[in-house]
C-alpha cells in the first residue's frame, strides 16, 4: 500500500467514531499494537526532542524501505506514534520525504491534543522525515 492509501484508511477508521473519547480509546489500542523498539535503541539519540513524554523512534533500511520501531512512556503518545509508524514504515525514503501529512488534520488530531502534545506530534513527523532524508542520502 502507498502512504496515501494507508493515510486514507486511517481517516476512514477515525471517521467511524462518534466522539473523541472513542477516538482516544482507539489510539490507545493502536499504541498496544505498535512494533516496539528494541531496548538497545532506547537511548538519548533516539528520543524525540520536543515531546513532553518520552518517545523513542528507530529506523532501519531493509531492501530500500525504512522500517520504524518506537515506544513511549505515555499511552496517548504511544497511539500517536503508532499512527505515524503505520503511515510511514515499510516505505521508500523518498516516498516518506515527499509524503503529505494533512491526514493528521483530516482526523482532527492536532486540534484535540494539548499544545505540548501537538508540538510533540510535529516533532515526531519531523524526526521520521529526517530519518528518511538520512537514508535517502545513503541510497544516492
Amino acid at each position: 500500500m502507498t502512504i496515501t492509501e494507508i493515510q486514507q484508511e486511517i481517516i476512514d477508521e477515525f471517521s467511524m467514531f462518534d466522539d473523541w473519547m472513542q477516538r482516544y480509546e482507539y489510539m490507545i489500542e493502536l499504541g498496544k499494537s505498535l512494533p516496539l523498539i528494541a531496548e538497545q535503541y532506547k537511548t538519548d539519540d533516539n528520543i524525540i526532542k520536543g515531546c513532553q513524554s518520552k518517545v523513542w523512534v528507530h529506523a532501519e533500511l531493509e531492501e530500500d524501505k525504512l522500517l520504524f520501531t518506537a515506544d513511549s512512556d505515555a499511552i496517548i503518545t504511544k497511539g500517536i506514534i503508532a499512527i505515524l509508524i503505520r503511515s510511514f514504515s515499510n516505505q521508500k525514503p523518498q516516498d516518506i520525504i515527499d509524503a503529505n501529512t494533512d491526514f493528521i488534520d483530516k482526523i482532527g488530531l492536532k486540534e484535540h491534543l494539548s499544545p505540548t502534545r501537538a508540538n510533540g506530534l510535529v516533532s515526531m513527523v519531523k524526526q521520521i522525515k529526517l530519518y528518511a532524508i538520512a537514508y535517502q542520502t545513503q541510497l544516492n
